[in-house]
C-alpha cells in the first residue's frame, strides 16, 4: 500500500471566510465543492490542500484527517489487524470515493479513502 494524499480537513459553518482567506487571499485554487466541503490547492501539487467543512458527507462527522491511498481493502485489512475499531465504512460514497473512519492512537477521527 502507498499513501498519495493527505488533506487536512477543517470544521467550519462558514465556508465563504475560507474562500476569501485561502482562495481570493493566498491565491488557491478551489479544487472541489460539494456545498457542505470545498477543498483549495493546486492543480499540480496534490500535497498542498486543505478543506473546510461543515459535515464529513453522508451525515458523518468531520474528519480531522482525510488519507487517500491506493489500495483501500489493504489499509482497511492494516488497520483491522492492528486492532483498531471502524467507525464508519467502508461504503461507496455518491461523489466517487470509497472510504472508511478510523481513530488514530490520540484519538483523531481519519477518513481512509480512494477515489473510484
Amino acid at each position: 500500500m502507498k499513501v498519495k494524499r493527505i488533506v487536512s480537513n477543517i470544521e467550519t459553518q462558514h465556508m465563504s471566510k475560507a474562500a476569501s482567506f485561502y482562495q481570493v487571499v493566498l491565491g488557491l485554487e478551489k479544487l472541489m465543492d460539494h456545498g457542505w466541503i470545498a477543498t483549495y490547492g493546486l492543480k499540480d501539487k496534490a500535497n498542498s490542500q486543505v478543506s473546510f467543512a461543515s459535515q464529513g458527507g453522508s451525515d458523518t462527522p468531520v474528519p480531522d484527517l482525510s488519507i487517500e491511498v491506493d489500495d483501500l481493502d489493504e489499509a482497511l485489512r492494516g488497520m483491522k489487524e492492528a486492532g483498531y475499531p471502524i467507525e464508519y465504512g467502508p461504503v461507496e460514497e455518491p461523489w466517487g470515493v470509497r472510504r472508511f473512519y478510523v481513530r488514530d492512537p490520540f484519538g483523531q477521527l481519519i477518513n481512509i479513502l480512494t477515489h473510484q
